[in-house]
């Protein structure tokens, strides 16, 4: 079954792959002699939850060669997803404020949804029905 939604989805997972590559080269070239350790560690940890959550989607995307359509996998997948960019993408933005003068308080709840929505995304994935 060709199904479209995974399709995108895989495509997605390549674009957050691609941005996880670039952030990563970008924290340890640019940024390295202009952030403070701590701004550094936080771009970090939001490249590697970027990274382990690109992997389980394309791991989602896969899985659904063997169960099409499952609803448990679509949820898991667009957790994964919605919970990268608010998890890493506000991790981004909160290492580079120092940089941007970017008011971190106006974003600071987003980052535990995000993480809200990576473990939303590994419950759905325990839960998805098994041929």
């Amino acid at each position: 079954m060709n199904d479209s939604f995974f399709n995108r989805l895989q495509s997605l997972a390549g674009i957050m792959g691609a941005i996880g590559v670039i952030f990563g080269a970008f924290g340890a070239h640019f940024l390295k002699s202009r952030l403070d350790a701590g701004d550094l560690d936080t771009i970090k940890t939001g490249v590697l939850y970027l990274f382990i959550h690109t992997l389980a989607t394309l791991f989602v995307c896969l899985r659904s060669k063997q169960q099409p359509g499952s609803r448990q996998l679509r949820i898991a997948g667009l957790a994964f997803v919605f919970g990268s960019i608010m998890f890493s993408g506000s991790l981004f933005i909160i290492g580079t404020a120092s940089l941007t003068g970017f008011p971190v308080s106006t974003i600071g709840f987003i980052t535990p949804l995000g993480g809200l929505c990576f473990i939303l995304g590994w419950i759905f994935l325990v839960f998805q029905k098994s041929n």
